[in-house]
């Protein structure tokens, strides 16, 4: 009896408390109380005048970037050829668990190689910038030349030319349609 009495005094102080609202006696809408900056703000200068991610935001984003391009792509490859593999007396079940499985292992594969390949790039760009000690295109497109190289090394030597070349041609190309939006597209 006693139990039941502590539990319904409880019962009564919760329902009188009331919650505080420290916004309910001001007319303004509570949107408007704070007034954020729209552009970053920089505690130091140098900070405002080196507009860059830092080694770890790079790694992260490329390797990050290029395992999602890479999973989703090979998905969808595997996607493909599972359509193209199925058999006219396939059952639904059937058809299913082989699109769900290659779509699975190609995406895993293509995923994982994409990944490195950007985290490679993320490396070896940020070591270029610090051994150069400057932030230009060309620290970009030698890191994607390399990326290409040390990618497909053990391939033999025509295959890492190859990879090179097509790495730093499409960094190059990447790099030159991001300044040409920067510049004649209004944002």
């Amino acid at each position: 009896m006693a139990f039941n009495q502590e539990e319904q005094n409880n019962e009564n102080r919760q329902h009188q408390r009331r919650l505080y609202n420290p916004y309910q006696d001001l007319e303004i809408p509570v949107q408007k109380l704070y007034q954020l900056p729209t552009q970053p703000e920089y505690l130091f200068h140098e900070e405002a005048v080196h507009q860059r991610r830092s080694w770890g935001e790079n790694l992260t984003y490329y390797t990050g970037c290029g395992y999602l391009l890479g999973a989703s792509s090979g998905a969808s490859k595997g996607l493909i050829d599972a359509v193209r593999a199925s058999e006219h007396g396939d059952t639904i079940k059937l058809r299913v668990n082989r699109v769900l499985n290659s779509s699975g292992l190609t995406g895993r594969q293509w995923g994982n190689r994409a990944g490195v390949i950007g985290l490679m790039y993320a490396a070896l760009e940020s070591g270029i910038v610090k051994l150069r000690d400057t932030d230009d295109v060309g620290n970009s497109v030698a890191a994607g030349l390399a990326t290409g190289v040390i990618y497909k090394a053990g391939s033999g030597p025509r295959a890492a030319a190859l990879a090179g070349a097509v790495g730093g041609l499409l960094v190059g190309c990447t790099v030159g349609m991001k300044h040409a939006l920067k510049r004649y597209v209004p944002v």
